[in-house]
């Protein structure tokens, strides 16, 4: 699969993101865990496995859709701290995202990465800087009419 193929599929489909869970056992009380997925309907399971192997990292599984009227979907998601650091960033910074919003949300994922490798992600400050920069992330845009 092309890098070109990979980059239109997660501009369109794709979604960076970061969850936040409160964990008393951890030092700063907080787990930060950081996500890539892709998301198609069943029939395009093909293309999710291309885009892991084109990635070499992640896996592929069936999302249960429960909702009357939608299909069975399949996601891509990358989890692994290692691999969102050695196989998705690097990619993503060799293969630049086209949309504007989509290139936003990944730049605010690179410093949240950036933070979580230098261990920020364990103090409460690092917690707090890391949390607003969440805020920034995936925020719907309202068009003017």
């Amino acid at each position: 699969m092309s890098a070109d193929y990979v980059v239109g599929l997660t501009d369109g489909e794709g979604c960076f993101y970061v969850n936040l869970t409160s964990m008393p056992a951890y030092r700063s009380g907080v787990r930060v865990q950081m996500h890539f997925h892709i998301k198609l309907q069943e029939a395009d399971k093909d293309v999710l496995e291309a885009v892991r192997n084109t990635l070499t990292c992640g896996n592929v599984y069936l999302q249960k859709e429960k909702r009357i009227n939608h299909v069975q979907c399949y996601r891509y998601t990358v989890s692994a701290q290692h691999d969102i650091l050695k196989h998705v960033i690097p990619f993503f910074k060799t293969h630049p995202l086209q949309t504007h919003s989509k290139r936003k949300n990944f730049e605010i994922f690179c410093s949240i990465a950036e933070k979580v490798s230098n261990g920020e992600h364990l103090t409460e400050q690092g917690v707090r800087d890391i949390r607003a920069l969440k805020g920034e992330m995936n925020q719907r845009t309202v068009g003017l009419a």
